[in-house]
């Protein structure tokens, strides 16, 4: 039986890959990437950075590749990852042959990029023979000087003629793990390259905003363009690329996806806007029951609700949740009133409920 979110959001058909134990398109659930920003070579950073996105809930961790030292890097930061990594190369194909050996789960290179045809068939070798698949990545910043001058710019139309040349490089050597990424930085463009692309291939899609800016405006524009194209079934895998943290790219990745109904990692706040009849310090609350529940991965629905308007309707509605009135709280827990607390309590009640909840989530996975 559909959910209401598969009806939704149907999959366009595409071909199915693997980066590592990852499943990528094919009908696979949408999966959630981010980049490390730290130099690659300094291996301890790098390692930590990965540590905290893996922990996040990212699934596919990508790497800048710009020179021996990084490839070199690359081979030992594999080692002690527990997710896949990808290698992103630009220019030198000696570096996605030293990543290939160093472990690599995916490349993301431009094979029109790299040189030589022989350059090219090396490459594609040594990935074949891994089978490691390969993302041809188009932005608009990147489209060739050919193209710009025929097409009048950055359009659609060129950055999927740009991405369908380097396919075919890939294609003419009987190279088929292939994944797409056509971004550019607004949303209209970005829609409508993926739109046309998904008319000419059945490859899998790996799909964001570019460069969409700092936290809040580019996790707003991510969100727009993002929704549009998981609506047609046009995302496979997506990446959030805001100038922020990266574990932010993934917190809020699953705050999209989990919003539209597609995944669910973690808490999902519901929490109401305040106004007059509010008598409690909601913001300290909301702000503080963040932090104290930032480390469940579980999927969990908390109300932290101001008055007794709407308050206690969304609480019972949730998992648990609050309901508060002057200077205390109504405690729900599964449907029902637990107790009322003063305010100074609510966090701690609030935060000791949610654990139970995750834990009884957790043995109920182990169990189903």
């Amino acid at each position: 039986m559909k959910t209401k979110a598969a009806e939704l959001f149907p999959r366009r058909k595409s071909v199915r890959i693997k980066i590592g134990n990852v499943e990528i398109g094919g009908g696979a659930p949408v999966s959630v990437q981010s980049m490390t920003k730290t130099d690659t070579r300094n291996i301890r950073a790098t390692a930590a950075e990965i540590r905290r996105l893996a922990a996040a809930g990212c699934e596919i961790v990508r790497l800048a590749i710009p020179d021996d030292e990084a490839a070199l890097a690359f081979g030992r930061l594999k080692k002690s990852a527990s997710v896949p990594l990808i290698a992103d190369i630009h220019f030198d194909h000696r570096l996605a042959l030293a990543c290939l050996d160093g472990g690599a789960d995916g490349l993301r290179l431009n094979p029109g990029t790299i040189g030589s045809r022989d350059k090219v068939r090396d490459v594609v070798r040594a990935a074949r023979e891994r089978a490691v698949p390969i993302r041809v990545g188009v932005n608009s910043g990147s489209v060739e000087r050919g193209l710009l001058k025929a097409h009048g710019g950055a359009t659609p139309a060129a950055m999927v003629e740009s991405a369908l040349r380097h396919v075919r490089i890939l294609e003419d050597l009987d190279f088929r793990l292939i994944k797409i990424s056509i971004k550019a930085s607004d949303v209209v463009r970005t829609v409508e390259a993926y739109r046309l692309l998904a008319a000419k291939t059945d490859y899998p899609f790996h799909t964001g905003i570019t460069e969409a800016g700092p936290l809040v405006p580019g996790a707003v524009k991510s969100a727009v363009g993002l929704t549009l194209l998981l609506a047609e079934g046009l995302a496979d895998t997506i990446r959030i690329s805001l100038t922020a943290p990266s574990i932010e790219e993934v917190r809020v990745a699953y705050l999209l996806l989990g919003s539209a109904g597609l995944r669910t990692r973690g808490v999902e706040m519901i929490s109401c806007p305040t106004c007059g009849r509010c008598e409690v310090d909601l913001l300290k609350i909301v702000r503080e029951i963040g932090r104290a529940l930032s480390g469940i991965t579980a999927p969990l629905k908390v109300a932290v609700m101001g008055c007794p308007v709407n308050g206690p309707g969304e609480a019972r509605e949730a998992d648990i949740g609050v309901a508060c009135g002057r200077k205390s709280g109504t405690l729900f827990a599964g449907g029902k009133i637990i107790r009322k607390i003063p305010e100074k309590d609510i966090v701690p009640a609030l935060a000791a409920l949610a654990d139970q909840a995750a834990a009884s989530r957790r043995r109920r996975g182990r169990t189903a």
